[in-house]
């Protein structure tokens, strides 16, 4: 072998020490970002659904110390969902121009305080507008962040990244049914307040005490982290610079009349209807099972989460490895719609409809986070700002739907069934709308 053959040799394992000791490095670097961020933003989103679920629980104790009807119950629950939509996408754009720190502050200050106000309701008219108010508060939170971490992450990674930070969805329900279950017992006429009503207090502490952090907390930029040093900067920005793709020129108007932004729009639809069915109404159909302790139905609420937080992230990683979306929403989802449909056999079961239950809500978690890595595939800047909260806009009409078409079809036909078939059926149209994304574009 001749010496110029070694010396190419040599060069080319050389070079691939140096790619080797980047790849080290950069793994290095994102294992420090995301420590930094995602276990925060986690906290927080589990602060947010508490606040935003606890009526559920609530509603055994609370319903009947302040005699509502189920339809009363499902149309306040509800109408939180009327303020959210109404307010996601202006609140998405006011964050992307004044910057996270302060506008997600902003979000979780007031929604703990209206939260906690809860305590106080009395009428179906006072219920309905602190419901409504809450969802005006909170709007923005959720697509916020979600284009907040598209400012740190490449394409490439964000499903995993998305998947810790939805931990906080099922984890919220793990912790705070039970958590919930006990307060509800626990501080049942302490200081003359209903156990129900000590639920909304203490539970809206977290929201404002978290939101005071993230002054402190949360840089508004790559640039901005003093945390990270030049170089580090450096490479995060050249690794989303490397990843911005053709139709990321879109403008405002573009991305809210884009066909491709309202399919993904009723793709989340049809996964969050079936989410607040069982978010809202599992305690309920718990107790129709047989099972009269709050406690222990707030213990055999939090079970299906358990197998959820699994689901979600070996899902959300097994997309990112195989760099596929499309069939890491669509399996997930048909088994949960099955197991939904399912449920409806076995009611009065305690041990089959936390079974199924649990089933259901792992393959409805799971497709979560694969389905959040799409739309910023092809949005960035003000379009990704206003796509993505249109799409929440879209799919928290789901929200809606669930939480009254339930409570309607309940009073109805005094069973559960119709509205879990129903949505069972929505997450099937969903599976097939998400087939429909062409897998060019989708599976990056």
């Amino acid at each position: 072998m001749s010496v110029h053959s070694n010396a190419g040799i040599g060069g080319m394992q050389g070079q691939g020490v140096h790619l080797r000791e980047q790849e080290k490095e950069q793994r290095q670097l994102y294992g420090r970002v995301t420590w930094r961020l995602v276990p925060f933003f986690c906290l927080c989103y589990l602060a947010a659904y508490l606040d935003r679920i606890n009526v559920g629980l609530a509603k055994l104790q609370m319903q009947q110390d302040l005699g509502f009807s189920e339809t009363v119950y499902g149309l306040g629950a509800g109408l939180f969902f009327v303020g959210y939509i109404l307010f996601e996408v202006p609140s998405n754009l006011v964050l992307a121009r004044m910057g996270a720190r302060l506008w997600i502050a902003r979000i979780m200050i007031t929604w703990g305080l209206i939260s906690g106000a809860t305590m106080f309701v009395s009428t179906p008219m006072q219920f309905y507008v602190l419901r409504f108010l809450l969802g005006v508060a909170e709007a923005g939170f959720f697509p916020g962040v979600m284009l907040y971490l598209t400012y740190w992450y490449p394409t490439r990674m964000r499903s995993k990244i998305m998947a810790l930070f939805l931990i906080g969805l099922p984890l919220a329900s793990l912790v705070g049914a039970p958590l919930s279950g006990w307060i509800m017992t626990a501080f049942a006429g302490v200081r003359g307040h209903a156990g129900w009503q000590w639920l909304f207090f203490l539970e809206a502490i977290p929201s404002v005490v978290l939101g005071l952090l993230v002054f402190v907390y949360l840089p508004n930029s790559i640039e901005s982290a003093k945390w990270l040093s030049p170089r580090d900067k450096g490479v995060l920005r050249a690794n989303l610079d490397s990843d911005r793709l053709a139709e990321s020129h879109h403008s405002l108007w573009a991305a809210l009349s884009s066909g491709r932004v309202w399919l993904l729009g009723m793709i989340d639809l049809s996964l969050m209807m079936s989410t607040y069915a069982i978010s809202f109404w599992l305690p309920t159909i718990i107790r129709e099972a047989g099972v009269r302790s709050t406690a222990e139905i707030g213990l055999l609420t939090a079970v299906p989460n358990a197998f959820a937080i699994a689901a979600l992230l070996l899902n959300g990683i097994s997309s990112d490895r195989r760099r596929e979306r499309r069939w890491h929403i669509v399996l997930p989802a048909l088994a949960g719609a099955a197991a939904m449909a399912l449920s409806t056999l076995y009611t009065g079961h305690v041990f089959a409809t936390v079974l199924l239950f649990s089933l259901a809500t792992a393959g409805i978690m799971a497709a979560f986070p694969v389905f959040w890595c799409l739309p910023a595939t092809f949005l960035t800047g003000p379009a990704a700002a206003a796509g993505i909260a249109l799409i929440a806009s879209i799919a928290n009409l789901g929200g809606f739907a669930a939480t009254y078409l339930l409570g309607w079809l309940k009073d109805l036909t005094h069973s559960s069934s119709a509205g879990l078939l129903l949505f069972a059926a929505c997450l099937v149209a969903g599976s097939l709308l998400t087939l429909a994304l062409p897998k060019a574009v989708v599976n990056r």
